[in-house]
């Protein structure tokens, strides 16, 4: 819950108060219950959150979920100034901006950049004879594209619908890398040496 600086909330048990100075009057809809804008709240929870992590994850699951849009957030985030995190949500804004939908999406973003590869066009959309494709990340020169999958991948219904995309990318001359969260987390090195390979293979010099 948040409130203006130097009011005198109630404090209901187990609810954290934070006071803001950033409080404006559209910021709050008053119909209902008060509460603050969607993308207000997104940016502020970013804010307060206890990691980068976590406040990637805020950002990035109110995007997936259709609560609120990149350039709503982006036009809530200018409202802050100055903030130790400040510098990193800009960043995941950008990646938010250019369809990053998935924490695992905004990893593997991040780890692109830390390992010197060229950025990856994100949610780009193929033809296939199932209907549209909608690849994670993909370097179209290069003939390369890397999956990144939780663990929903896992399930039955989505590994027939992964192994026929697969199949549909290898038809259409496409390489492709399926990249679990899990190994982003626990072994980059490994994964992104992969991707370095998958590129070179393509005729990528870096």
């Amino acid at each position: 819950m948040s409130t203006p600086k130097s009011s005198r909330p109630r404090r209901p048990r187990d609810v954290v108060v934070h006071e803001t100075r950033r409080r404006q009057p559209g910021d709050v809809i008053e119909v209902g219950l008060p509460r603050v804008r969607p993308a207000i709240a997104a940016v502020r929870a970013a804010l307060w959150a206890r990691s980068d992590r976590q406040a990637a994850l805020v950002l990035a699951m109110s995007v997936q979920q259709r609560i609120t849009t990149p350039v709503a957030l982006a036009e809530a985030f200018s409202a802050v100034r100055r903030h130790r995190r400040r510098t990193f949500i800009r960043q995941i804004l950008d990646d938010l901006a250019n369809g990053a939908q998935s924490i695992g999406e905004l990893e593997f973003a991040r780890l692109c950049r830390m390992y010197g590869l060229p950025e990856p066009d994100r949610q780009t959309r193929r033809r296939g004879s199932d209907g549209v494709i909608h690849l994670d990340s993909s370097w179209s020169p290069y003939g390369a594209v890397v999956e990144i999958e939780g663990l929903h991948h896992l399930e039955a219904a989505q590994a027939l619908a992964d192994a026929s995309r697969q199949n549909e990318l290898t038809l259409d001359n496409d390489r492709v890398l399926r990249i679990p969260v899990l190994g982003l987390r626990i072994s980059p090195d490994h994964y992104m040496a992969q991707v370095a390979r998958l590129l070179r293979a393509g005729g990528w010099h870096g």
